[in-house]
């Protein structure tokens, strides 16, 4: 790995049974930056990241994250799901600190960690609010940051958005580069929505149908900070053609 690289695949491929998921695949991703996934339902987006997150183990190939190898390892990377998969019995606070909870015991810091993170975020006055009192948007924030407070640098985000109304989606989209911003993490974020793919990324990588691989590799032009008027400029129309062309077989 390079110096600037945080996560590094080698020819990492995964079946399942007789059906190939993933053919050999290399990637390498720098620390800091946003990375997008696109590709059809089902070509494999999620098994990688399964892969990566160490929940399954690759058929050959290896994984690195920080130069280290952790192929089939987990606990190196935050992952978020479409689902918040958030505890209906448990307040935001709580929620937030669920991975604490889970694998060694909520400290005072975690707690003060908590509330810092969703003071700074919008969320510090429903601390004690439960799930079903947050609207859609709110609840994907609070899965997002029990995410964050992980403190692992790279976080896997796998379509978080994918639930959302289209003006909630877009509110949360620029919610998220705020955070990144802030955060200074490295992401990794799988969507269907190519213009979501091109708003939020360095770069887009485009997979083709099972059995998956990674048929492109765009870097963005657009320049950040960014506001919706990127949503009209030409070269957010010209990246966007180009995806959709390979997305649905044209040349």
């Amino acid at each position: 790995m390079s110096v600037n690289e945080l996560l590094q695949l080698d020819n990492v491929a995964k079946s399942f049974g007789s059906t190939v998921a993933l053919e050999p695949t290399s990637l390498s991703i720098e620390d800091g930056s946003f990375v997008a996934i696109v590709g059809p339902s089902g070509c494999g987006k999620s098994t990688l990241f399964n892969v990566i997150a160490g929940l399954l183990k690759p058929d050959s190939g290896e994984v690195h994250v920080a130069d280290q190898v952790v192929t089939g390892t987990s606990g190196h990377v935050g992952y978020m799901l479409q689902k918040d998969l958030l505890m209906p019995w448990r307040t935001v606070e709580d929620n937030i600190t669920m991975a604490a909870r889970l694998t060694r015991g909520v400290t005072p810091e975690d707690r003060a960690e908590a509330r810092r993170v969703a003071h700074q975020y919008g969320l510090g006055e429903f601390l004690r609010h439960y799930p079903h009192a947050l609207s859609g948007g709110m609840r994907q924030r609070v899965a997002f940051m029990r995410t964050l407070v992980t403190r692992h640098p790279l976080l896997l985000l796998d379509e978080p958005f994918g639930a959302l109304d289209a003006q909630t989606r877009l509110e949360m989209q620029q919610w998220l580069l705020q955070v990144w911003k802030e955060a200074q993490r490295t992401v990794l974020f799988i969507t269907h929505d190519v213009d979501e793919s091109i708003f939020l990324s360095d770069r887009v990588l485009v997979m083709s149908p099972r059995p998956g691989r990674i048929i492109a590799d765009f870097a963005n032009p657009l320049e950040r900070p960014r506001s919706l008027d990127v949503l009209t400029d030409l070269r957010f129309v010209e990246l966007k053609s180009q995806i959709l062309h390979l997305l649905h077989g044209d040349s």
